[in-house]
């Protein structure tokens, strides 16, 4: 006889276990900050209570609202934060505006917050090392694999269980001197060779020495010039030619349109016999054999229709965490939806540049985003665009580390003594100089190419 037999309990199974949580907690949390707003920064700042916390999916829906309010500088009472559920088409899901009351009638006293969000931290690290004990033992089950990369999937999933300490968020000088030095000996010890992701454009990689992580990069010209066969080449190049791991949102071709273009790049198989069904028999041998050779690359494409910026921020956490991402393409930053009702477009625009640029901080890796010029370039006698022609928001230019224009002479003009030539234009780099890049622009086969000099 067990023990569990002797005294009549009974050990439950997996199917009865419920994950370590503390609702009592987690209503306290949320209740103290919505009767002070003096609990937030302890709550946001010091504890550093994270939305994915909370073991109640309406318990992050609330909490990721107060804080919106709060880092907008806004109250974060029941009035406020009701209005803002409402806003955001969720007040219903959290059970309304009555428990939001009832959270606030819960909390014993606000002075607290601090130790209820550590509960609420506290309970939600024991559930991430349940999900990776469950992780890990599945695969010592499945016994599939190396047993070297078992043990060391194994390691990397247990480390990664955890809270950031202030620590981890502070760091003294001399550490980050440390990491600076790091980095100098680094490029010293690679030096002429690209340490970020490289564009394909000799001269361009030369300028940047690629586009680094963290980096938001808008790359900007009128419609017609070419940005978004740039933004697939810089795709290509990374995925097809460096293997690594890329994903490009188009809200604007389909990824069949997409796929044809990288086609027709890499096979030299003119893009408009592809599009007319017209192919000889040598056009067909060359596109099996660059299918072939291309088709395992790591290039992710995403056309799902009408992507708002939070879509987009939680395919590429969740992408770069899988496959380890090292560039995101979006094309484009105009055609891109908040989802919500905004103030004006040049708001809205300014919202979802600054939400790139953390997005490229936090993922640490490049973000292109492609945008539209406005025509004030046109007027200009010479049609070259400059930074203050970038479209609808001046926090494009505040926000980037570079900035990319596109030009070509040569538009409607198929005599002029430029033609098939393309200026690729830095006019902006945070960490280096800027200039202009002469290339070719081969449209028919749907790509930009170096200028042989």
């Amino acid at each position: 006889m067990s023990i569990a037999q002797a005294f009549g309990t009974q050990t439950p199974n997996a199917a009865e276990r419920v994950l370590p949580h503390d609702m009592l907690a987690e209503q306290s949390v949320l209740g103290a900050m919505l009767l002070s707003i003096d609990a937030c920064p302890e709550i946001i700042t010091e504890v550093g209570l994270k939305g994915a916390d909370f073991y109640a999916p309406k318990h992050e829906i609330i909490y990721d609202a107060i804080l919106k309010l709060y880092t907008g500088s806004e109250p974060t009472d029941t009035i406020t934060t009701t209005a803002e559920l409402t806003r955001q088409g969720n007040l219903v899901r959290v059970g309304g505006a009555d428990y939001l009351h009832t959270l606030t009638s819960i909390v014993p006293t606000a002075a607290n917050a601090g130790f209820y969000a550590k509960i609420v931290q506290e309970k939600a690290i024991l559930r991430r090392l349940v999900e990776a004990g469950t992780k890990i033992a599945a695969s010592g089950y499945a016994a599939e694999g190396d047993i070297i990369d078992l043990i060391n999937a194994a390691q990397s999933d247990i480390f990664s269980v955890g809270t950031t300490s202030l620590r981890d968020q502070y760091s003294p000088l001399n550490d980050a001197i440390g990491f600076a030095v790091k980095e100098i000996e680094f490029a010293e010890g690679n030096e002429g060779e690209i340490v970020g992701v490289p564009t394909g454009i000799v001269d361009v990689d030369m300028m940047t020495h690629g586009l680094h992580p963290g980096q938001l990069v808008i790359l900007a010209a009128r419609p017609g010039v070419g940005k978004s066969t740039f933004a697939l080449d810089i795709a290509r190049n990374a995925s097809i030619k460096n293997k690594m791991p890329s994903l490009f949102f188009s809200l604007e071709m389909s990824k069949a349109e997409i796929a044809m273009r990288l086609l027709s790049a890499e096979s030299d198989i003119y893009l408009q016999s592809m599009r007319k069904g017209n192919m000889t028999r040598d056009d067909w041998t060359k596109m099996a054999n660059v299918r072939g050779s291309i088709s395992d690359s790591p290039l992710f494409i995403d056309d799902s229709p009408n992507l708002t910026l939070a879509e987009i921020r939680s395919k590429a956490r969740r992408l770069t965490k899988e496959l380890g991402l090292q560039l995101i393409v979006i094309d484009y930053l105009q055609l891109l939806s908040s989802g919500k009702k905004v103030e004006s477009r040049q708001q809205e625009v300014s919202e979802f540049s600054r939400s790139l640029k953390l997005l490229a901080k936090e993922l640490e890796i490049p973000v292109i985003a492609i945008a539209q010029l406005n025509r004030g370039s046109e007027e200009k006698k010479d049609k070259k665009p400059e930074l203050h022609h970038l479209r609808e928001s001046g926090s494009l230019e505040q926000d980037a580390d570079l900035v990319i224009l596109l030009h070509r002479e040569d538009i409607g003009q198929k005599e002029h003594p430029r033609a098939g030539e393309a200026d690729i234009i830095i006019a902006k780099q945070r960490n280096g100089p800027t200039g202009t890049v002469i290339s070719l622009f081969q449209g028919q086969y749907s790509k930009f190419v170096n200028l042989q000099k």
